[in-house]
């Protein structure tokens, strides 16, 4: 074992698990004041059932011995409750149970960023019973295919798009952003319009929480890209200058927009720029040189921003622009990889604008579109089977008093005519 890179990766494990808060806190601000407990409720609830889940049999399926060979999903069993992780390998740079440990927070993660499509109508538990479908018949198959590397002995076979393919997607451009978005856009389509949509497109209630996300987010993506590199050592460098200079160029490239079309810029889209700047760095941050991450920002904030548009130009109501921001910010960055590669970042590749042809660019636009069929087409086989069963929609009238009361019988905000809830002690 080396202690450096297991010090790293735990420290990694930690920060990708502050971005589950971030993306409450982040998606909560969005939201009136009215829906936060219930979106704060959704990230929560929705990562700690895949966590359980992620013990039963996810890792296996995403980390297990491809069935067949085939590249398509790891075997379920192999795994089974993690308890073969116990024993210490010898052989291995890190801990198997830290590894298991530091992929769990990514599935997490990329479930708690779907909920943001359907903020305010969804009832709770139709939402966990979807959360836990679409980790198992969804994320943790995709996992399989872009996470999964068969070992150089031949013991194990990962997935098709990591080692048949040979795309590039350095911590989960495709997996956790692009599968994420295009989720957000099946379960909108599902779901339908919130009520009075979008002319009662409800402002975000506190962008003070939306600053204070976006920047546990920031903090926590260090642990997302440079932990990738599963050791403390040249590649997690190179991959956290790339992740830091390409946010900062997002943020300033969505300001820039906001100041070309709207006469000014906003807090929010400043954040927004910066989210939107680390979901495309993040397939490319052992790809490129920083200028390539200023350029891949940069291009990712002025576009994802243009993007906002396409749910009321198309008439789908992603609450919280899941799509805008992580689809197309997703897409961006795994084929902007074909642009900007250089053989001298750590993964050692060159894209079109330094001699390596169109070749790159057809593998990655190749990986997005797998990704996306399969992501969209299940996930919304998943809401459309829920919705004939069990209903996806909160009643009409608690849709416009509130999610919070009816689903969590609680209200982010007192007042003081505001009656004492039962069972909780008065106020002195």
């Amino acid at each position: 074992m080396d202690s450096g890179n297991t010090a790293w990766l735990l420290a990694s494990s930690a920060l990708v698990c502050l971005m589950i808060p971030g993306i409450a806190f982040f998606y909560g601000g969005m939201v009136g004041s009215r829906r936060i407990l219930n979106m704060m409720m959704m990230c929560f609830g929705g990562a700690s059932l895949v966590a359980v889940l992620w013990v039963l049999y996810g890792y296996s399926a995403a980390f297990g011995d491809s069935l067949g060979g085939l590249g398509l999903l790891g075997d379920p069993l192999e795994y089974l409750g993690l308890s073969s992780l116990l024993a210490e390998d010898p052989a291995a740079s890190i801990p198997g149970a830290l590894f298991a440990a530091f992929q769990l927070m990514f599935a997490c993660v990329t479930t708690a960023l779907v909920a943001g499509s359907a903020a305010g109508r969804m009832k709770f538990g139709a939402w966990m019973v979807f959360a836990g479908l679409w980790a198992t018949l969804v994320y943790f198959p995709l996992a399989h295919w872009v996470f999964a590397f068969d070992n150089a002995d031949g013991t194990v076979v990962g997935g098709w798009i990591a080692n048949r393919l040979g795309a590039i997607d350095f911590a989960g451009g495709t997996a956790v952003h692009l599968n994420a978005g295009v989720a957000a856009l099946a379960l909108a389509l599902v779901l339908g319009r919130s009520k009075g949509w979008p002319h009662s497109h409800g402002q975000p209630h506190s962008r003070p929480l939306i600053l204070l996300g976006a920047s546990l987010l920031w903090i926590g993506w260090y642990g997302f890209n440079a932990g990738s590199a599963l050791s403390a050592g040249h590649s997690a460098s190179v991959v956290f200058l790339n992740t830091a200079v390409a946010a900062a160029a997002g943020l300033l490239g969505w300001m820039l927009m906001e100041r070309l079309r709207l006469g000014r810029s906003s807090s929010l889209g400043a954040a927004s720029g910066l989210i939107a700047a680390l979901v495309a760095i993040t397939p490319a941050c052992g790809a490129v040189s920083p200028l390539g991450a200023v350029a891949i920002g940069a291009i990712a904030g002025l576009v994802c921003s243009l993007a906002i548009e396409l749910k009321f130009r198309l008439g789908f109501d992603d609450s919280l622009d899941v799509v805008a921001v992580h689809a197309v910010g997703g897409l961006l960055g795994t084929l902007l990889i074909g642009l900007f590669a250089t053989e001298a970042a750590p993964n050692g590749v060159s894209g079109l604008f330094y001699g390596g042809g169109f070749s790159l660019l057809g593998i990655q636009a190749v990986a997005c579109a797998a990704v996306l069929v399969y992501s969209f087409v299940v996930t919304w086989l998943i809401a459309k089977v829920l919705q004939l069963t069990i209903g996806l929609r909160i009643p009409e009238e608690s849709e416009l008093k509130g999610i919070d009361l009816m689903a969590h019988s609680e209200s982010a905000y007192l007042n003081d005519e505001d009656p004492v809830e039962l069972g909780a002690p008065a106020r002195p």
